[in-house]
This record gives structure tokens, sequence and C-alpha cells, in this order.
């Protein structure tokens, strides 16, 4: 499932003539601190009592998308996604500008709850929202009505598991950003379609966003 979504954003790349370009070394935010719990940390991510409802009230208070971020030690694609992606200004100026983020480890123990009210550690939270690769980034409606108690598998707008690639995940962010998903649910469709909007406009992709092919360390 993962190898076939990363094919097909492969194939799109190439529709809409996206090149690799490199950031410059000093163009990158500086690398995330890595925790005790093997997570990355950003001091933009919400810090966080784990009450999902209240800060899915405070996220809509601020006109915020509310966004949980699921990650465990080791994951080969949170780290490079954390080291890639998360070091470029453009994609992180959207995020911290429009998003709250708060992290969970899939295989954590610390107490969450959920927005039923029900108090649970984060592995069997995970396990009640169907987690089950990391990273999993699962986007909630701005409005908490829209959430109310049900689970997060079932309120969620958006979900995406695996690792994009940084033209692909700033395009998800804006996706969410416009709610583009009640227009068009199939987030493959809208990105060729705003590809091609694109290149009709005359813009030049290629420099819409960068690191493609930066290399971790």
């Amino acid at each position: 499932m993962l190898f076939s979504r990363i094919l097909l954003f492969a194939l799109f790349s190439a529709c809409i003539g996206l090149a690799p370009i490199v950031v410059s070394a000093e163009d990158r935010i500086p690398e995330p601190v890595q925790g005790e719990d093997g997570l990355y940390k950003h001091n933009w991510f919400l810090e966080s009592f784990l009450d999902l409802k209240e800060d899915l009230e405070e996220a809509a208070a601020e006109k915020k998308h509310f966004v949980v971020w699921w990650e465990q030690r080791g994951c080969p694609y949170c780290e490079r996604t954390h080291l890639v992606n998360l070091r470029i200004p453009k994609i992180v100026n959207l995020i911290k500008k429009k998003f709250t983020i708060v992290q969970l480890n899939l295989w954590g123990d610390k107490d969450v709850t959920d927005f039923d009210g029900n108090v649970i550690k984060e592995k069997d939270l995970a396990r009640k929202w169907s987690i089950r690769f990391t990273p999993t980034i699962q986007f909630f409606h701005g409005d908490p009505k829209r959430v109310g108690t049900k689970p997060g598998n079932k309120a969620e707008v958006m979900r995406v598991p695996g690792y994009f690639k940084p033209f692909h995940f700033y395009m998800l962010f804006k996706y969410v950003d416009d709610r583009a998903y009640d227009k068009e649910p199939n987030f493959q469709r809208w990105l060729i379609s705003e590809g091609d909007e694109m290149r009709k406009e005359g813009i030049n992709i290629n420099k819409l966003i960068w690191a493609d092919d930066l290399k971790l360390k």
C-alpha cells in the first residue's frame, strides 16, 4: 500500500514537471532535538496535557487545523520527515501559521484523554484509532462540533501514513488548509489538477519547494 502511494507520487511529480532542487545548508532550519523517547521535538509543536478535546478547541479558537502526529523510536521515515521536510522554512512557516500539532508515540505509555473523555494510554489509543504505521498524520476539522466524541479514525478528515517528499508534503498541508477535500476528496487527483493550473499560469513548480534530495547525516 505504502509502496503504491510512493510510486503514484513519483508519477505525479513527472506529470507536473517537478525536479529536485537542493536547499543550501545556510537556508535550512537547524536540526530538531531528539527526546529520551527517541522522537524528534520541535518547539512549535503543542506542549500539550494530552486532552485532545481541549487541544482541538484551542486550535479552533486560533482558527487553526488540528493534527495528531504519530511516530515511534527508530522510524526512518519519521527521521526523514523531521530532518528534511521540517527544516524547510516554506513548509514550517505554513504549518506553524495554520496548524496545531500534537505528537503521540505509537508505543507510548502517556495518558491521553480521547475526544470522548476516556483516558487511555498512547499505545492503546493507537490501536483504538487503527494507527499501524509511522509517521501517520491525522488531520481534523477546525470545528470541534464536527469531531464531537467520535474516535479519531471516524472524526479525521484525512490520514496520511508514510513519508512524502517535500513538494507533496507542502501541497498536502495546502490541501487541508484550503479544505479542498470538501470538493475533491481524492488528494492525488487534486494534486494533479493543481499542477496543471500552475503550469497554465506560468508558475515554475521547481521553485516552489526545495530539498527533495537533501541527504541525512
